[in-house]
């Protein structure tokens, strides 16, 4: 990863933000909306159950169906921008991603609520693309892009940090289904934004290549079928077959995907694309930090509930050190780019990560504070290299194919996360002869289970290591 690759020559447009704040703003909005979407309404859960007299089945597919669909159709869809436009796409999925949310009020039926969360995650997979592609038709100078992207994306985490308590409020004074309606106006006002701030898309800078649709699909199936084994595997482990056909699903999706790529006249994705230095760098420490956020976001909030006994609300509290470093050190990541370089900032931050998971393998069972400083860590890290990766990924390919590589980042990234969560929930599940809720009941059963911890944080922190060492002396050949 570069400094060369950022500054990569492309058309003058604003000279600051402030020029540009309707496309920001509009930018920012459906980074929000993606971030709010199911924390919001994982508050709703037991409602909804309630008043739709939904199943544990129903309420786990209202969840993974949104999930499946967006994280699977992602890579999809920024194929399809790229030939069709990226800014065209962003508004058609924002107009249909604000009709799927108000066919909430027609729901009577779990089936049907499941129906509307599987519309509603693929109208917001036609939108991801485009959040960072079209950042890019804004600026050419590297340290606006950079300040724009870091912008956008502390956007997202304020969502993410408060939308639980947010949809918390609302279910004191209005209806679960104001959840998903609130998102109808906020998806308006961002159309409106980027309608009237983002360049309309030039043909010249479309990718004219036809759309390998049986690439499409394989790519497709092979992702969502990846994540649904690593939530099958989160859910009950490996003991049944279902998660091993669905896995060897995934990896005969992935052969296929592969086999068809490199045959055909008109990849979808041209995988020597992905061989370039600064590409094949960023993707591996998005991956990292992937992994990274899985194994803190899993394992902290059982370890303090279950193991120490604290109630969810302490236990929310808990997790403030991830959220208020990531927000706080947004507004330095530019800084920190012009001081190091861009590729020395992007080892800096996956080495935090590493560091943050390492110090809570080791050391957070013993205290609290451990656990505050490991999640201080993994969180400065994460916000250095989630930046500086998204920028160079795109940067690194043509700009024909902006949207594709910004939906390559965020799929690298659900994807490795996906995989940690299943591998931390394997190791925690198999060290436990009982149920989760037994953890607290006995001294035996809490060391069982944070010795499970242990060892399932040291694995992905190995993992996680490798991933950052080999993206450092891939991305060295560049910088």
């Amino acid at each position: 990863m570069s400094a060369d690759v950022l500054a990569a020559p492309v058309p003058a447009r604003a000279a600051s933000l402030r020029a540009v704040w309707p496309a920001i703003l509009g930018l920012s909005v459906v980074f929000l909306v993606e971030m709010l979407d199911n924390s919001v309404l994982n508050v709703a859960l037991p409602t909804i159950a309630r008043d739709l007299r939904a199943s544990a089945a129903d309420l786990q597919w209202i969840t993974t169906g949104y999930s499946l669909l967006f994280g699977g159709l992602m890579m999809a869809f920024g194929a399809i921008a790229d030939r069709y436009g990226t800014r065209r796409m962003m508004l058609i999925g924002l107009s249909l991603f604000a009709l799927a949310n108000l066919a909430v009020l027609t729901v009577r039926t779990p089936g049907e609520l499941i129906a509307v969360r599987a519309a509603i995650g693929i109208t917001a997979a036609m939108t991801a693309p485009g959040t960072m592609a079209l950042c890019f038709r804004l600026f050419d100078a590297e340290n606006l892009l950079l300040r724009a992207t870091s912008l956008i994306s502390t956007v997202g985490l304020v969502g993410l940090a408060v939308g639980p308590t947010v949809g918390g409020l609302v279910l004191q004074v209005l209806p679960w289904q104001a959840l998903l309606v609130m998102n109808v106006p906020i998806a308006v006002l961002a159309l409106l934004c980027i309608r009237s701030g983002v360049p309309a898309d030039d043909p010249a800078q479309r990718n004219r290549a036809p759309l390998d649709l049986a690439g499409a699909l394989l790519g497709t199936a092979t992702i969502m079928l990846a994540l649904w084994t690593a939530t099958l595997v989160v859910e009950g482990g490996w003991s049944h077959a279902t998660p091993w056909l669905v896995g060897a699903g995934s990896l005969a999706c992935a052969v296929g995907f592969v086999v068809r790529e490199r045959r055909t006249a008109h990849p979808m994705f041209d995988f020597a694309l992905v061989k370039r230095p600064a590409v094949a760098s960023s993707l591996a420490f998005s991956a990292a930090v992937g992994l990274g956020m899985a194994a803190i976001a899993f394992t902290v909030s059982l370890q303090l509930q279950l193991a120490w006994g604290w109630s969810p609300a302490a236990a929310a509290l808990g997790n403030l050190p991830q959220v208020v470093v990531m927000l706080a050190i947004g507004p330095f990541v530019e800084r920190i780019v012009e001081r190091l370089g861009t590729h020395r900032a992007a080892v800096v931050g996956g080495s935090a990560v590493v560091a943050g998971l390492l110090v809570y393998g080791l050391l957070g069972r013993y205290g609290y504070v451990w656990i505050a400083v490991a999640l201080a860590l993994t969180a400065a890290g994460m916000r250095v290299v989630l930046t500086i990766a998204g920028v160079t990924v795109v940067r690194g390919l043509p700009e024909d194919q902006t949207a594709t590589g910004a939906a390559l980042s965020d799929t690298s990234q659900e994807v490795a996360s996906s995989v940690g969560l299943a591998v931390a929930g394997t190791i925690v599940a198999a060290a436990l002869t009982g149920s989760l809720s037994d953890i607290g009941g006995s001294a035996a059963a809490t060391h069982t289970f944070e010795n499970a911890v242990t060892l399932a944080t040291l694995a992905l922190t190995a993992v996680c290591a490798v991933l950052v060492v080999w993206a450092a002396r891939r991305g060295r050949r560049q910088a």
